[in-house]
């Protein structure tokens, strides 16, 4: 097998479409910045088995309530899902556990 051909960034810009039609007839390719390797593009071997859109084979039953996070104060706080009134006390809550200590 011959040496692996490098390309520039620049190179593989200006000629895509080429440089993907030698990888697709088996060549590999390397992408290389400033005279250095940084990627190496091979031929996939075979076909790639993808699932498809639909390939579950049961519906997917979610809870009427798999979206409530109000008994996960610590999880909804950190994504500002707490009303107001919870986060101030929250905010009352970590002052007192401070003053405690």
């Amino acid at each position: 097998m011959e040496a692996a051909r490098m390309y520039d960034v620049h190179e593989v810009k200006t000629n895509f479409s080429e440089i993907l039609e030698a990888v697709a007839r088996g060549e590999e390719v390397i992408i290389g910045k400033e005279g250095e390797p940084v990627a190496k593009v091979v031929p996939l071997s075979g076909e790639v088995l993808r699932p498809s859109r639909g390939s579950v084979r049961e519906p997917v039953v979610f809870a009427d309530d798999f979206d409530d996070v109000s008994d996960d104060h610590g999880f909804a706080g950190a994504f500002g899902l707490l009303p107001e009134s919870a986060d101030a006390e929250d905010a009352e809550d970590a002052e007192d556990a401070e003053d405690a200590q």
